[in-house]
């Protein structure tokens, strides 16, 4: 999601960022549909190439706050795509 979101809002499709990086483009694309999630390293590289800089932040941990994002997230899933993810957390 970061991936897509910094290079759309760059201006760029996935050529034009793949050849910055010197990936390809069906490497940009299935980082970016979440089917294979690149090393820190690589996600900070593509982001910069796209001119924008990830910002992190130590905070402490809202249990209850995280717990209703992560329902809500799901609520904004289809129903296949809840089973995709569940199959894919169980079988890692």
């Amino acid at each position: 999601m970061i991936i897509r979101d910094a290079r759309l809002r760059a201006g760029l499709s996935q050529a034009d960022l793949g050849a910055r990086v010197g990936r390809d483009r069906a490497q940009i694309a299935r980082w970016e549909s979440d089917n294979v999630q690149p090393a820190f390293e690589t996600l900070v590289e593509l982001v910069e190439a796209c001119g924008f800089e990830l910002d992190f932040v130590l905070r402490p941990l809202d249990a209850e706050a995280t717990h209703t994002a992560q329902l809500s997230r799901n609520l904004l899933r289809s129903p296949q795509e809840r089973v995709r993810k569940l199959l894919r957390a169980v079988y890692r």
